[in-house]
């Protein structure tokens, strides 16, 4: 039986031997410098490690992966759900134009990688380069992104979160990591989208809550699994999308295609946004920045302020505006007014912005109840475009003196790819201070004088690699 159009684009691309030019390989370095940061620093929330470790205190698994930050050392399911969440968890992590995270996908290709170099020692093999990692990673993070272009799994009438997005891409490149062969590939995702996907509810206020800091993690670990029983001879579904009544577009899909924007190359880590100032959802983005940019002006004026209008486009006004209570951090950084308020207030957000404590600060809700949030229709054009891409927003503050401060727009926010030379300084900045959480002075050096040398990156070890992050 023929397999549906979409696994076998995915399984081809995976399988294919595929050389990567040198811009590609370099924002990959640089993708995984940024990643990896925010791994660690996640280990600063005790939220976050009751995710981490062994499910059962103790386990001793033989040739496990490392989780970077801790001692543990795992199988390679639950390390890739570790090191995801860990990515994940701040929301300070680089996201793709069209939605999602390609990142989420990382946990899945270090692990699996780790695991299978250390498989190979043992029994007297070469484990893979970091060169090898670096490919698997600019392919999970093309069809993560390619499949983000074209399906919105979260829109209302769906109703699926889109880590189902994940698990597609972490089945695929997970197969072929373990050795798995193009039909192996296509098995495995296709059981993917056999699986049970999770609802978009703890995304969407007022219901949000942590579980969408772990799971993109639940889902890169599943897809590790679904690859690891396609590789053991575990059966396939080749029309899992297409068969009538029953397939996913049928009964998932509202009878619709779910489709892969084409070709498959290597643009996703070329043009990802990295967020480098603000741990926050990225349709607030350049709303922060705005907000920075007005806090001296209005600072001292907080008081006298009348009202704010924010301007900024349409998916934003369906997944960001909020203006209800915000009953835990998961639901405050996924609040345009709220990420607006603390920047104007504060001039800046940082990771413990969001804690009940700090939300505690009756100045915010003060603010955010006077805020007039609408559409701009430019900048939702913007957004959908393909040759702009843009993220804008813009916020002007006015006062009951009937003065006001310039209305600040900002289109394309700190870390997005139109800013790629300027920005570059900060990404390394941001992980050089996080490494520095947790690590002695002298592997603080190491670490950061091997991620900043392509050569030398490509020409380590996978496993020495993962030796270095271990405490």
């Amino acid at each position: 039986m023929r397999p549906d159009r979409i696994l076998s684009v995915i399984a081809r691309y995976t399988a294919a031997d595929l050389r990567f030019d040198r811009e590609a390989m370099t924002m990959a370095r640089y993708c995984l410098m940024d990643a990896l940061g925010c791994a660690l620093q996640a280990l600063d929330s005790a939220e976050s490690t009751l995710h981490v470790g062994p499910v059962v205190p103790g386990t001793v698994v033989p040739n496990g992966a490392r989780v970077p930050g801790t001692g543990f050392q795992l199988d390679p399911v639950k390390a890739a759900f570790d090191i995801s969440c860990l990515i994940r968890w701040f929301d300070f992590n680089a996201v793709w134009y069209t939605g999602g995270s390609p990142a989420d996908t990382l946990g899945t290709v270090l692990a699996v990688c780790d695991y299978a170099s250390r498989r190979s020692a043992a029994q007297g093999l070469l484990p893979l380069s970091m060169k090898e990692v670096l490919t698997y990673l600019i392919k999970a993070y093309e069809i993560h992104g390619m499949l983000s272009s074209a399906n919105k799994i979260d829109r209302p009438e769906i109703g699926l979160d889109s880590t189902l997005i994940v698990k597609i891409a972490a089945a695929a490149i997970a197969a072929r990591m373990l050795g798995g062969t193009e039909a192996e590939i296509v098995n495995a995702v296709s059981n993917a989208f056999l699986d049970p996907h999770a609802l978009n509810l703890y995304r969407v206020w007022p219901h949000t809550g942590p579980r969408k800091s772990w799971a993109a993690a639940d889902a890169a670990s599943r897809g590790v699994q679904l690859a690891c029983f396609s590789v053991a001879g575990e059966m396939g579904y080749p029309t899992a999308l297409s068969t009538p009544k029953w397939g996913f577009q049928a009964t998932v899909f509202k009878g619709e295609q779910f489709g892969i924007a084409e070709p498959l190359a290597n643009q996703v880590v070329r043009r990802l946004q990295f967020k480098l100032a603000f741990p926050t959802q990225r349709h607030c983005q350049s709303a922060a920045e705005c907000g920075v940019v007005l806090h001296l002006q209005v600072t001292r004026r907080l008081d006298e302020i009348e009202r704010v209008e924010i301007f900024t486009h349409g998916l934003a006004m369906r997944t960001v505006n909020v203006s209800g209570p915000l009953e835990n951090y998961a639901a405050r950084d996924h609040c345009l007014q709220y990420v607006v308020a603390v920047a104007l207030i504060h001039g800046g957000i940082t990771t413990t912005s969001y804690s009940d404590t700090f939300a505690a600060d009756p100045r915010i809700d003060a603010l955010r109840a006077c805020m007039c949030v609408a559409e701009n229709p430019a900048f939702t054009c913007g957004h959908h475009d393909a040759a702009t891409r843009s993220n804008a927003n813009a916020v002007q503050v006015f006062f009951r003196d009937g003065t006001a401060t310039r209305k600040v727009t900002v289109e394309y926010p700190i870390g997005d790819y139109h800013w790629r030379k300027r920005d570059i300084p900060l990404l390394e900045q941001k992980f050089k201070t996080n490494v520095a959480r947790r690590f002695a002075p002298k592997r603080q050096r190491e670490i950061v004088t091997l991620l900043s040398s392509q050569k030398a990156l490509e020409a380590t070890t996978m496993i020495e690699f993962m030796d270095m992050f271990a405490v």
